[in-house]
C-alpha cells in the first residue's frame, strides 16, 4: 500500500469518535473504538515489546545515518526485514535485518526537541534549509550531532536555533507535520481487528541533558488523544514542569488526553534522576512524592545504553549488579574523559526503591513505587533487535553506525543490544497495556522471552507451585507484582515465583535458567538495608559456555518455581521485594562479532585496529542474561 493511501486511511481512523466507558466483559476503562481482542486472558497474559526507538525523525539518528522512517520502523517490529545502514552510491542498504519473533506491541519515541529542525535542514525550499546550521547537517553530520544536542539539550535554558524565526515558529509549524506523521504511522500499524496482532503506541522522548546529565522521560499516550506539539525541553526545563505542562495541555484540555511519563537509564543522570528534593531544592512534600509516583509508574530499568538496576561498590555489594555496567556517570563522561566519573548509588534503581521507603517514613507518601521495564533505545528504527548474536550497534551515544564497516565491531563496546518491556495483561489492546502499565504489573527482560510471574501474600499457600491454578490463587490470596501487601496478619508474608526459559525458535532455541532470588530492601532503625537471596535453583550449577564456539554446557532448568517466605520479616519495619531471574551463561555480542572475525588474542600483533576492542582486558566476553520484576511493597 502506498504511504499516501495509509496516510489517508490513518486520517480517517484519527477521525473516529473514541468509545467512552467501560465494556462490561472487560476489566479496564475502554477509551476508543475498535472490535474487542478474540484472544482475552481473565488471567492475563505476558505481552512483550520495546517501547523506547528512534526513526530518522530524531535528530540523533538522522545524524548518524538512519533512514528509517515510523513507518518503516512498525513494520519491522510486525516482523518484516529492513535494510539499514551503511548504503551505497545507488542509496542501496548494505545490511539486512529482521526480527526472529515479532513484537506484540511498540512506541516509536524520536527526541520532541528539534523534530522540526531536522525536517527543515532535510527539506529543500524550507526557509532554514540554508542556514549555516543545516550545512553542517548535512556535510559534517557527526559535527551536527554534538552542535544540535549542545543547543538543544544539555543547558539548564535551552535555545532555538535563529532559523526556527521569533519564538521558534518556524520550527514549531514544521514539527506538527512530523509529529502528525509520527500519530499516523502508529495507527496505520495498530491492528484494530479482532486479531489484536500489534499493538502501537504514540509517544516521544523528552530529552533533558542538563550539564550532559540524563534526565530523559518517554511519554506515552493512552490512545491516539494527543496534544497538538509534543511538550518538549524547551517548553519544560524539569520534570515537575512537564508533567505541568502535560496536566494542561492533555489532562485538562480539551483534547483529555490520558499520559504517563518513563524515566529512562538513570545510569547515566549524573545521580539526578532520582532527587528527593523539588526544582528549587526544597524537600519534597507528601503531595510532591504522590505527584511523582503518579506520572511516573515505571522506570526503565535496562536499555542499550546499560543496566541501572545496581552497581556493585555504589551502595551494594551484590555481585550481581555487575551486569552491563558503564564507567561513567553521565554523557558528559562519555565524551568529555576528564568529567567521567564512577556512577554513584543515586544512579540506580534499586538505591531509589530504599530512598522511596524512607521517604515514605518520612512524608507519608513514597516517590518511588515504580516498576520496572526493559528496552532498546535503538536508534536504527529496529525496535526489539535485542538479540545478543545479531547485534548491529544502536547509534545513539556508541559508535555511529553509517560507515561502511566490512570489519570490526558494530557498536562501542561498552554499550549492548538492549531490553524488552513485558505487561501482564488481558489482551493485546492499548487499553489493557496501558491499564497495565498503570497498575505496574510489568517486568524487564535484557534481551530474552522469559515468562515470569510474581504473587505476594500473606494467605499464599507453601505448596503453590504444585498447583496448575498458580496465577488465579495468586490473584485471589495475594497481590501481583507492582502492587502492595495487605497489613500484617500475624506472620511473615510469602513470595511465589514462577519462571519460564525463553523457548527460542527452531534455529536459535533459548537458554535454560541458572536461578531465581529475590532482593529485599527494608528500613531498619532509619537506615535502608538490602539483602538478595537464592530461592530456586543452584549457583554455581556447573553450567558454562565454550568462548571460542559460543557453544554452552552444563545444566539448567527449563522452568523454576518457588514459594518463599521471608525469615527476617519485622510487621513494623516498611519494605519491597523484587524478583530477579538468572539464564546460564552465554556469549556476549561482542564476542559473537569477534568469532566471526577470527579474532586470535594469543598473536595480538596479528589482530586488526578495529578488532583490538577483543583483547582489551576489561572486555565482557561472556554475560547471563536476566529478568527484573517490579516490586511488591509492604507499608505497616
Amino acid at each position: 500500500m502506498a504511504k499516501a493511501e495509509s496516510a489517508v486511511i490513518a486520517m480517517l481512523v484519527l477521525a473516529l469518535p473514541p468509545a467512552l466507558g467501560a465494556a462490561p466483559e472487560r476489566p479496564f476503562q475502554v477509551t476508543e473504538r475498535r472490535e474487542p481482542c478474540a484472544e482475552f486472558h481473565p488471567l492475563r497474559h505476558p505481552y512483550f515489546g520495546d517501547i523506547h526507538a528512534h526513526s530518522a525523525f530524531s535528530q540523533d539518528a538522522s545524524t548518524q545515518g538512519t533512514r528509517i522512517t515510523p513507518w518503516d520502523a512498525y513494520r519491522f517490529a510486525r516482523g518484516e526485514p529492513l535494510g539499514i545502514q551503511p548504503y551505497d552510491g545507488q542509496g542501496r542498504a548494505l545490511r539486512t535485518v529482521q526480527l526472529a519473533r515479532p513484537l506484540d506491541f511498540a512506541a516509536l519515541t524520536d527526541h520532541a526537541e528539534q523534530l522540526g529542525e531536522v525536517r527543515i535542514c532535510q527539506t529543500p525550499g524550507l526557509a532554514g534549509h540554508d542556514s549555516f546550521v543545516c550545512r553542517i547537517h548535512r556535510r559534517w553530520p557527526r559535527a551536527s550531532f554534538f552542535l544540535m544536542n549542545i543547543k538543544a539539550n544539555s543547558f539548564s535554558s535551552p535555545a532555538r536555533f535563529d532559523f526556527c524565526g521569533p519564538g521558534g515558529a518556524s520550527c514549531l509549524e514544521v514539527a506538527r507535520t512530523a509529529w502528525r506523521e509520527i500519530q499516523e504511522a502508529a495507527e496505520q500499524a495498530y491492528d484494530r481487528s479482532s486479531a489484536c496482532r500489534f499493538t502501537s503506541f504514540i509517544g516521544y522522548e523528552w530529552t533533558a541533558s542538563p550539564g550532559g546529565r540524563n534526565l530523559h522521560r518517554n511519554v506515552i499516550f493512552r490512545n491516539r488523544v494527543v496534544p497538538e506539539l509534543p511538550v518538549s525541553y524547551f517548553e519544560a526545563q524539569s520534570a515537575p514542569a512537564l508533567w505541568k505542562e502535560l496536566r494542561e495541555h492533555c489532562l485538562e484540555g480539551a483534547r483529555s488526553c490520558d499520559v504517563l511519563a518513563i524515566p529512562h537509564n538513570s545510569n547515566l543522570s549524573g545521580g539526578l534522576m532520582f532527587e528527593t528534593v523539588d526544582a528549587d531544592g526544597i524537600p519534597l512534600s507528601a503531595d510532591g512524592a504522590r505527584l511523582r509516583a503518579e506520572w511516573e509508574p515505571l522506570v526503565e530499568v535496562m536499555q542499550h545504553k546499560g543496566d541501572s538496576e545496581c552497581r556493585l561498590g555504589a551502595g551494594s555489594d551484590d555481585e550481581l549488579c555487575g551486569f552491563e555496567k558503564l564507567s561513567y556517570d553521565s554523557f558528559a563522561g562519555k565524551f568529555v574523559p576528564w568529567k567521567a566519573e564512577l556512577p554513584g548509588p543515586g544512579n540506580f534503581t534499586r538505591e531509589a526503591l530504599e530512598r522511596g521507603l524512607l521517604e515514605g517514613q518520612r512524608t507519608g507518601a513514597n516517590p518511588f513505587r515504580f516498576g520496572v521495564i526493559g528496552s532498546s533505545d535503538t536508534h536504527l528504527g529496529t525496535p526489539g533487535l535485542v538479540d545478543e548474536d545479531r547485534h548491529p550497534g544502536h547509534g545513539g551515544a556508541g559508535a555511529p553506525p553509517s560507515g561502511a564497516r566490512a570489519s570490526g565491531l558494530p557498536d562501542d563496546l561498552e554499550f549492548n543490544p538492549g531490553g524488552l518491556a513485558v505487561l501482564w495483561a488481558e489482551e493485546n489492546s492499548r487499553d489493557s497495556l496501558f491499564t497495565a502499565m498503570r497498575r505496574r504489573e510489568v517486568y524487564a527482560t535484557s534481551g530474552p522471552r522469559l515468562v515470569v510471574r510474581l504473587f505476594g501474600g500473606f494467605e499464599l499457600p507453601a505448596d503453590l507451585c504444585d498447583s496448575d491454578r498458580f496465577a488465579e490463587i495468586g490473584y485471589r490470596l495475594g497481590v501481583p507484582m507492582g502492587g502492595d501487601l495487605p497489613p500484617a496478619q500475624g506472620g511473615a508474608p510469602r513470595f511465589a515465583i514462577s519462571a519460564l526459559r525463553d523457548p527460542g525458535t527452531d534455529l536459535r532455541p533459548g537458554t535454560p535458567l541458572e536461578r531465581i532470588q529475590i532482593v529485599k530492601g527494608w528500613v531498619e532503625a532509619g537506615e535502608a538495608r538490602e539483602l538478595v537471596y537464592d530461592v530456586a535453583g543452584s549457583a554455581p550449577s556447573g553450567a558454562s559456555v565454550d568462548l571460542a564456539t559460543c557453544e554452552t554446557s552444563g545444566p539448567g532448568a527449563e522452568q523454576l518455581c518457588a514459594v518463599w517466605s521471608d525469615p527476617d520479616f519485622d510487621p513494623s519495619e516498611p519494605a519491597f521485594y523484587y524478583a530477579r531471574v538468572l539464564e546460564n551463561p552465554t556469549c556476549r555480542w561482542s564476542q559473537y562479532v569477534c568469532n566471526a572475525q577470527g579474532v586470535d588474542c594469543s598473536d595480538p600483533d596479528r589482530v586488526a585496529e578495529d578488532l583490538r576492542a577483543c583483547c582489551a582486558e576489561d572486555h565482557r566476553r561472556s554475560i547471563q542474561e536476566r529478568a527484573w520484576t517490579s516490586p511488591i511493597w509492604y507499608t505497616p
